[in-house]
């Protein structure tokens, strides 16, 4: 992974144990199944690679593991990477699916939850699965 890569989140748990000290150093969380797009990777002294996203901005506090203010980051775990390598290509993915989509014709019914159109009766749902690229 590196800056500019769109990644979704595959796991946005906290343990139990280290609640207080999250609610603490992350005024914002992150969301599993979301999108996000790195903005910095942070080696942290070795001790776990961090990432900071573009989508998500916490104060910087000051970490004694590491010595230093920075702002708090995600370990790198928490993420996949996506299968298009940049945001820019995301949106050039994003734009060609919309362009396929063609108006209702039928009264419309809803689509499923994780669709963000309607479709109509008699029409086809096709689902496209992109799959994740492990670095």
């Amino acid at each position: 992974m590196r800056p500019g890569d769109k990644v979704i989140c595959i796991n946005d748990k906290i343990d139990a144990e280290k609640a207080e000290e999250i609610r603490r150093d992350f005024e914002i969380w992150i969301t599993k199944d979301k999108e996000y797009t790195i903005r910095e990777i942070l080696d942290n002294s070795g001790i776990v690679t961090g990432v900071l996203l573009e989508e998500v901005h916490n104060f910087p506090k000051f970490f004694n593991l590491i010595n230093r203010y920075q702002e708090p980051a995600f370990a790198i775990w928490r993420f996949r990477k996506l299968n298009y390598a940049t945001a820019q290509q995301a949106e050039e993915h994003t734009e060609k699916l919309v362009e396929v989509g063609r108006p209702a014709k039928e009264e419309e019914v809803q689509s499923p939850k994780f669709l963000d159109n309607k479709v109509t009766k008699n029409e086809t749902t096709i689902c496209v699965a992109i799959p994740f690229t492990d670095y």
